[in-house]
C-alpha cells in the first residue's frame, strides 16, 4: 500500500473533499423503445454490491416505451434504492442496458477522479452515511442534486490509481481463499457421495424409507400464550437451522413436533427442492409445524450422516420432485407416505462407519473454513476503511 495508507491513514486528512458536482455530470437521456428489438436491462445491488444484468426482454415486454440507456463506467443511483446502498458502476459488458426514470445516469470526468476509486469510495460506511441523512425517513427517495451533493475525498491522480490497484489486488486473493476453500470442500463432498452410491467392493443395496425412518406424530399442543424457537429448513442441501421465536397466538397451527438431534425433517412444499436434513445439535428441542414431517432414523440399518449426505446431493432432488403431487411446480408437496416408498442405496454397516468418521471431519473442517471465510470476508471492508477513515 501506498506510505499513506501504510501508516493506516495518517495524511489523508490533506486530500480535499470535493462534491461530486465537481468530478460527476448528470446524464438525463431517453430513448424510445422499439418493440422489434431487444433490450438488456440492468439493476442496481443493495449494500453497494454493483450493477448487474436483470433480465433480456424483447421490446413488447417494457411497459414504459421511454427509458435511458446506460454507458459503461458510468456512475449509475437508484432513486429508491439508493439509501440501502443501490448504487455502482456500469461495468462495461453492460454499456447499452437500459434503465427507468428510476434511475439517474452519471459521467464520470476521469481527468480528476478515477472510475475504481470513485467505485471503492461508494462502498465505504462513510458515503453510505451520507446516502441515508439525505431527506427524511418519510420520503426515501433521493433525486440527483442530492448525489451530486454528495462529497469525496480527492487525492491526486496517480495516488487514487495506486490505492485502487492496491485494494484491487487484495480483493483478488481474497476471492483466491474462498475459491481454494470451495474446491476443498467440493472435493470432500465428492469423496462422501462416491463412499455412499459407489463403494469400493461391494454391491450397494436399494432400501425404502419406510425400512430406515419412522415418522413422528405431532407432540406439542399449542398454548396460545406461549414461545416456540421453531427451525426450518434450507433449499439446496443447505440443511436445518435455527429459526425464529414465535408465540402460539401467531400461527394456526394446533400441534407442532419438537425435533431432536439426529431426527431427520422436511418441509412438504421445499423437499423437491433439496430441503431435507438431520437435525443439528443446534437445534434440538426445536419445533416444526405439521408442514415438517419428522422422522427417527433406524441406526441399525442406516446412519444418520449417510441420510445427510444422500439428500443433500443435487441429483436426488429431481427424483424428489418427480414423486412430489401437485400440478404447479412451485406448490409441489412431497407427502410422507409417499416419502416412505422412495429407495435409496444403503452402504454396509462397516462402510457407513467409515462414511460416518469422514463425514465428521469434514464438518469440522468446514467449520474451521466458516471462520477463515469471514475473516477473509472482512478484508477489504477494514482495508476501505483503513484508508478513507482519516479523511471522512
Amino acid at each position: 500500500m501506498d506510505s499513506q495508507a501504510q501508516n493506516g491513514g495518517r495524511g489523508m486528512k490533506s486530500w480535499p473533499r470535493v462534491p461530486l458536482g465537481q468530478v460527476l455530470r448528470h446524464r438525463k437521456e431517453f430513448i424510445q423503445i422499439d418493440d422489434t428489438q431487444r433490450y438488456k436491462r440492468c439493476r442496481v445491488q443493495l449494500h453497494a454490491k454493483g450493477v448487474v444484468l436483470r433480465d433480456l426482454v424483447p421490446g413488447t415486454d417494457i411497459k414504459t416505451k421511454r427509458q435511458q440507456v446506460c454507458q459503461g463506467g458510468e456512475f449509475l443511483v437508484a432513486e429508491i434504492d439508493a439509501k440501502v446502498g443501490g448504487f455502482g458502476l456500469v461495468p462495461e459488458e453492460l454499456d447499452g442496458a437500459i434503465v427507468s426514470s428510476h434511475y439517474f445516469l452519471f459521467e464520470i470526468d476521469e481527468s480528476r477522479i478515477s472510475r475504481g476509486f470513485l467505485d471503492q469510495y461508494c462502498r465505504t460506511r462513510g458515503f453510505r452515511e451520507q446516502v441515508e441523512a439525505q431527506g427524511t425517513t418519510n420520503y426515501a427517495a433521493i433525486r440527483p442534486a442530492d448525489v451530486l451533493g454528495y462529497s469525496v475525498p480527492l487525492p491526486p491522480l496517480a495516488e487514487q490509481i495506486s490505492i485502487v490497484a492496491r485494494l484491487n489486488t487484495l480483493a483478488y486473493k481474497a476471492r483466491q481463499v474462498t475459491d481454494n476453500l470451495d474446491a476443498i470442500e467440493a472435493n470432500a463432498d465428492a469423496l462422501l457421495r462416491a463412499f455412499v452410491f459407489h463403494p469400493t467392493g461391494e454391491q450397494v443395496a436399494m432400501r425404502k424409507m419406510s425400512e430406515l425412518i419412522t415418522q413422528r406424530q405431532p407432540d406439542v399442543v399449542v398454548d396460545r400464550l406461549q414461545e416456540y424457537p421453531f427451525a426450518g429448513v434450507y433449499s439446496f442441501g443447505r440443511g436445518v437451522f435455527p429459526s425464529t421465536i414465535r408465540v402460539g397466538s401467531e400461527f394456526v397451527y394446533d400441534r407442532l413436533s419438537t425435533l431432536r438431534t439426529g431426527d431427520f425433517t422436511y418441509p412438504k412444499l421445499m423437499a423437491w427442492e433439496g430441503a431435507l436434513g438431520i437435525v443439528p445439535p443446534e437445534c434440538d428441542g426445536r419445533v416444526v409445524s405439521p408442514e415438517f414431517p419428522v422422522f427417527s432414523i433406524d441406526c441399525e440399518r442406516v446412519l444418520p450422516e449417510v441420510l445427510d449426505i444422500y439428500f443433500r446431493t443435487p441429483t436426488v432432488w429431481p427424483d424428489l420432485a418427480e414423486i412430489s403431487g401437485g400440478t404447479n411446480m412451485r406448490r409441489r408437496r412431497l407427502q410422507p407416505s409417499t416419502f416412505m416408498n422412495y429407495e435409496m442405496p444403503i452402504p454396509s454397516m462397516p462402510t457407513q462407519r467409515k462414511i460416518q468418521k469422514l463425514y465428521k471431519y469434514t464438518q469440522a473442517l468446514k467449520a474451521q473454513h466458516a471462520l477463515t471465510r469471514a475473516a477473509n470476508t472482512a478484508l477489504v471492508p477494514a482495508m476501505l476503511h483503513r484508508v478513507f477513515s482519516a479523511a471522512a
